[in-house]
């Protein structure tokens, strides 16, 4: 078995350049890192292009030989704990990673879904790997992203998505309220949180809505506010006026799931 040792061995280096998006998008790849996101990979059968592991991380036990084995039909490189390091975008690595091709998908937008969530430039990857964990978590497995929001293949996000990654549909539009317009179309009601409301969350019925959550420090941007046909807040009986984006989203979402538990009630 050869063992990579360099810094400078071509393979490593053309993986290092996916910590970058300009490179995620040339190459259509992106990395997945960790024990439990490569086994969500090769569980939803993801498209693995190459696996690294560390030689180190084999020979202390932090990978079991039951990874091993069901690795050992892929491509794999094994490289030294000093390499590792290098590729690696997290403090205490379990010693494996995967390059993983990006979804070919046609961003066509499910209709048959009850409620869409679309972000409007929301800026952080903490944020957007929470929200798309909770979409998957709600049973839903599609989101629409403006060209401005945060990259849904960096590191931050995979590593927050815990699996979900795989199974979300990320529909990257140049235009939001143009697409915005399209889902109108097709009978979808557009909802933003607002402050200049007196209607809360609890107030609409979750079902043909295309849900909006906005930039972290502006809100939904004017454009799409003016194309809402609905206007909503989180009602807040303490002193803090806004929340968290993520926990916004999640709010909103678990509020169309408890919808969907009374009613089957």
């Amino acid at each position: 078995m050869q063992i990579i040792s360099s810094k400078d061995n071509e393979i490593v280096k053309n993986i290092k350049k996916l910590k970058e998006k300009k490179y995620r998008d040339i190459q259509n790849e992106f990395i997945v890192e960790g024990i439990k996101m490569l086994e969500e990979a090769i569980t939803e059968k993801a498209k693995i292009k190459l696996i690294v592991v560390c030689e180190e991380c084999v020979n202390d036990g932090t990978i079991s030989k039951e990874l091993l084995y069901k690795i050992a039909s892929y491509d794999c490189i094994y490289v030294t704990e000093k390499v590792f390091d290098v590729l690696s975008d997290v403090k205490s690595p379990q010693g494996i990673l995967a390059v993983i091709e990006k979804k070919n998908t046609e961003n066509q937008i499910d209709y048959s879904q009850d409620i869409i969530i679309a972000l409007d430039d929301l800026q952080d990857p903490g944020n957007l790997g929470t929200i798309l964990r909770t979409i998957d978590s709600s049973g839903l497995n599609q989101i629409i992203l403006s060209k401005n929001s945060a990259d849904s293949y960096n590191p931050k996000v995979v590593r927050s998505t815990m699996g979900a990654i795989f199974r979300i549909n990320i529909i990257e539009v140049e235009d939001l309220a143009q697409t915005l317009k399209e889902i109108q179309k097709n009978n979808f009601e557009v909802v933003v949180t607002a402050l200049d409301t007196n209607h809360s969350i609890y107030d609409i019925e979750y079902k043909n809505k295309v849900i909006v959550i906005g930039n972290e420090a502006n809100g939904v941007s004017k454009e799409v506010q003016s194309l809402a046909n609905k206007k909503v807040k989180i009602p807040m009986l303490g002193k803090t006026e806004s929340l968290n984006a993520s926990v916004a989203a999640s709010i909103m979402i678990y509020e169309y799931v408890r919808g969907k538990v009374v009613g089957r009630k």
